[in-house]
């Protein structure tokens, strides 16, 4: 009997291998992903089929758009490009590209403040949780039970006691290590938790490899806070290791903040099926700085690749310029093609990542690609002064893009992502100060892989096999 159960064992991981294998060809998100899962489970079917249902799904089919149940928000915000239209005399860059990866208009009438690194963030972020009146939101990929982690618990339960509605969001795999006890503080107090509903459990343990990745502090509709930073002490450098922790955050005014606010009620609709629309305020009040900005999320859930989309138009729009910070650099190969057209035709492409590891797969797979881009003309700085982790970019004189969106290709078809776009010469000249100051902290590469050390010449390419999922 133990024998007619293995041969059908056997017999199963087979069958299920065929059938993955036809399912990733007609599926898969890009043709190298394709091809990877195919050779993949059709070799070694015993590794590869546990391995296919837990990261082999590419599109999060079931990820409910809420905007397509919030008709009224989603209108408002489209009325508002009437009242809010765009000076087309104050900036050269093309918004059609931007607004279709967004699904919104890009609006005017928005004010930024540039935040760098840890302390000036939280610092700004718990200011406006202590000034709450109405309500705060809450959505961060991770969160520590460390002294930052309590030191948010203990504000927004301190806005709840004084009647102010709140509600927090986290990643389950993000914030995996988050100990039940800091929940059940947050609820005592009256904190609304974000709660995955119970039907859609069992479909959850098999989409770990998509994850929400943002990070969204909101206060009564009228201040937005997004960027590269968690919540936990390392990102304010008091990890021995990483040392300075180098982010950025940005603090949002405007009508933009509403356009925020429309993505955090999607994943809070999206997690416990709750729809807090007639609880919020839609209407941010203009901003004295008069910018025009918009917010562009993008996700597993989108019809089209968005993410990709979004760097293509960036670097598609550069006439001069295109500068990017970004801790991963594992590009899919538009925008691989994209930027060395940009460098060859003689935009001044450079991209800012840390010399340093903290994911040492990713770290090891950007080793391969910066020969082919180097050998364009794109130039590559790598950021000595402690850990760099923001996602900034700047186009020209006219665009800057700070948010979540790492420049690889987990940001671009796996992870809930989000970026602020300012198109706005003020806020680009901005984001060009800090960028050289970080430059300056930072060496280009002259030697290609073949003169790194051994480990990074042999495990480069391997650690590239895995790109489509790192």
């Amino acid at each position: 009997m133990w024998v007619m159960l293995g041969s059908l064992a056997v017999a199963a991981f087979y069958i299920l291998s065929f059938v993955f294998a036809y399912r990733a060809a007609v599926t898969a998100r890009t043709a190298q992903g394709a091809v990877g899962w195919v050779v993949f489970l059709l070799a070694m079917p015993f590794a590869a089929v546990p391995a296919y249902m837990v990261l082999g799904h590419h599109r999060l089919r079931g990820y409910i758009v809420s905007r397509r149940e919030a008709r009224q928000v989603v209108e408002a915000i489209g009325r508002a490009r009437v009242r809010h239209a765009p000076d087309p005399d104050r900036s050269q860059v093309n918004l059609e590209p931007f607004e279709y990866c967004a699904n919104m208009p890009a609006l005017s009438g928005n004010g930024a403040r540039i935040l760098v690194d840890g302390s000036d963030a939280f610092q700004a972020m718990f200011e406006a949780i202590d000034a709450a009146k109405h309500y705060v939101l809450v959505q961060f990929y991770i969160i520590r039970d460390d002294a930052l982690g309590r030191a948010l618990r203990d504000r927004l339960i301190a806005a709840a006691s004084r009647g102010v509605e709140v509600r927090v969001m986290t990643d389950a795999v993000g914030s995996f290590g988050l100990p039940g006890r800091y929940f059940r503080g947050l609820r005592a107090a009256g904190v609304h938790v974000a709660r995955r509903k119970r039907r859609r459990a069992p479909a959850f343990r098999f989409q770990i490899n998509f994850r929400n990745h943002r990070k969204t502090v909101i206060v009564d509709g009228e201040t937005g806070f997004t960027g590269g930073l968690n919540v936990g002490e390392e990102y304010i450098g008091l990890d021995p290791y990483y040392g300075h922790w180098r982010d950025t955050h940005i603090r949002l005014r405007g009508p933009v903040v509403s356009q925020l606010q429309l993505i955090f009620v999607e994943d809070w609709h999206w997690v416990t099926g709750e729809l807090p629309l007639a609880e919020l305020n839609w209407n941010a009040p203009l901003d004295d700085a008069d910018a025009t900005a918009l917010i562009v999320a993008t996700g597993p859930g989108d019809e089209s690749e968005n993410g990709n989309l979004l760097f293509f138009s960036a670097l598609a729009a550069a006439k001069e310029r295109f500068w990017i910070a970004s801790p991963y650099f594992v590009p899919d190969t538009d925008i691989l093609t994209a930027l060395r057209h940009a460098a060859l035709r003689g935009v001044d492409v450079r991209i800012l990542v840390p010399d340093k590891a903290d994911h040492w797969m990713t770290w090891l797979a950007a080793w391969a690609y910066f020969d082919t881009v180097r050998e364009a003309g794109v130039r590559v700085f790598r950021y000595m002064d402690g850990f760099m982790h923001q996602k900034v970019l700047v186009v020209d004189d006219q665009l800057a893009g700070i948010g979540s969106t790492n420049l690889d290709n987990r940001s671009f078809l796996l992870n809930f992502e989000v970026m602020a776009l300012f198109f706005d010469t003020e806020t680009a000249h901005r984001v060009d100060r800090m960028l050289r100051e970080d430059f300056e902290k930072a060496v280009e590469m002259t030697e290609g892989i073949a003169a790194q050390s051994l480990p990074v010449r042999y495990a480069a390419p391997i650690a590239r096999l895995l790109s489509p999922i790192l």
